[in-house]
């Protein structure tokens, strides 16, 4: 990794989601770059990849710098991936739309929604912030007792085809020159600080100059091959598709104040819920859906929430892994201090999706250059994890 004349290094990305897939393709594209490029991925039918089974939504509403920063690209990227992403005569499209988010807080919850309204704003974030009346007469069917106030996004969030984003990153990486390899990484050979090979489960030796870490919920397994401990745990998250025969018009995606969420989604909704800071939320449960959740703690809260979902109609549902970083909920980004040709793209905590143009792009810079041109992402560097740092991201959907 330096910067200045043109690099022919040979660079191993373990892991081919969205994030690998994003770094594997600003990395062929930078005009300095002339190396080798490939993914290392196990299963490249995606089947457990959490590329695959997110809801996929943006965001502009974060409590951080560079979080917002990092979302601004993102979004900027997502209206243009036809033309970024497209191949001969195939042109992706992810289906993106625009409704906004929508925070509810109560009045204890208040004081950190403006807080949060005036660091958005300030890096020019189309955000509205609303009292309970105002949110009434916006939103007819949405009840606020309990409500406060609300942080509405007026352009630049909504949600997207997550999995198209994946397949549209990786078929324009291939065709740049990127190999995608089918094999699972089993450990590294080293020589003193630096990684000169990455070993398969095959008992392949693929020669590396560098090396990403792009394993997501893995991503900590990986890690620790090199004796790394990373703060980055598989948290399962179940989505559920429900049915309402009364139109909720004009339907962002809300966040509700327990930690319930619901979007539309088509001519029907999407709906989930977060554990809260500190509850019981083991790492690496099966990804298997229990409907009870729906009923038991969800459903009551859209019942709450919404007039119409009053009465709805639980269609299917599934389960996936958030990239969990336990440590302080932001993502990992960046070279280890002890071994500098290895860089990580981990445990950004279930916004993988939306954050990966930016970490793609950043780390391709640093790559190549030696340091983030584009957008700084120094905060994200793994040398908070060792100095024990928290960077600590709030709004963790």
């Amino acid at each position: 990794m330096r910067a200045g004349a043109e690099m022919s290094p040979r660079v191993i990305v373990v892991g081919g989601g969205v994030i690998g897939s994003s770094v594997a393709y600003f990395l062929a594209s930078h005009p300095h770059f002339t190396g080798e490029i490939a993914v290392v991925e196990r299963d490249p039918t995606y089947a457990r990849a959490s590329s695959a089974r997110s809801a996929s939504a943006i965001r502009q509403q974060f409590s951080t710098a560079v979080n917002i920063e990092i979302s601004r690209f993102g979004i900027e990227f997502l209206r243009a991936v036809g033309a970024r992403l497209g191949t001969g005569d195939e042109t992706p499209d992810i289906g993106l739309c625009e409704p906004g988010y929508l925070f509810l807080a109560t009045p204890a919850g208040v004081p950190v929604l403006e807080r949060n309204h005036r660091l958005q704003r300030a890096h020019g974030v189309d955000v509205a912030l609303l009292d309970a009346p105002a949110l009434a007469a916006r939103f007819p069917w949405l009840k606020t007792g309990g409500v406060a106030a609300g942080s509405l996004g007026l352009s630049g969030e909504g949600w997207f085809d997550g999995y198209a984003l994946l397949q549209a990153f990786r078929r324009k990486a291939q065709s740049l020159g990127v190999r995608y390899v089918a094999a699972e990484v089993t450990g590294f050979a080293r020589e003193g600080s630096r990684v000169r090979a990455v070993v398969t489960a095959g008992g392949s030796v693929m020669p590396a100059d560098a090396v990403v870490n792009a394993a997501g919920p893995w991503a900590a397994a990986v890690a620790a091959m090199l004796d790394i401990e990373l703060p980055v745990r598989a948290r399962c998250r179940s989505v559920f598709m429900f049915a309402c025969r009364e139109p909720v018009p004009g339907c962002p995606l809300v966040i509700d104040p327990s930690g319930v969420w619901f979007r539309a989604d088509g001519p029907n909704f999407l709906c989930g819920w977060s554990p809260s800071e500190g509850a019981d939320d083991p790492d690496d449960l099966p990804l298997e859906v229990d409907d009870r959740l729906f009923y038991d703690v969800i459903w009551p809260v859209l019942a709450a929430r919404v007039r119409p979902f009053e009465a709805v109609k639980l269609l299917k549902s599934w389960a996936g892994y958030y990239e969990m970083n336990t440590f302080d909920h932001n993502g990992i980004v960046g070279p280890h201090p002890s071994l500098a040709n290895v860089l990580f793209a981990n445990g950004f905590s279930g916004h993988g999706l939306q954050q990966s143009p930016a970490v793609g792009r950043g780390l391709a810079e640093l790559i190549v250059e030696g340091r983030y041109r584009s957008l700084d992402l120094t905060p994200l560097a793994f040398t908070r994890i060792v100095e024990g740092r928290r960077f600590v991201e709030l709004n963790v959907i």
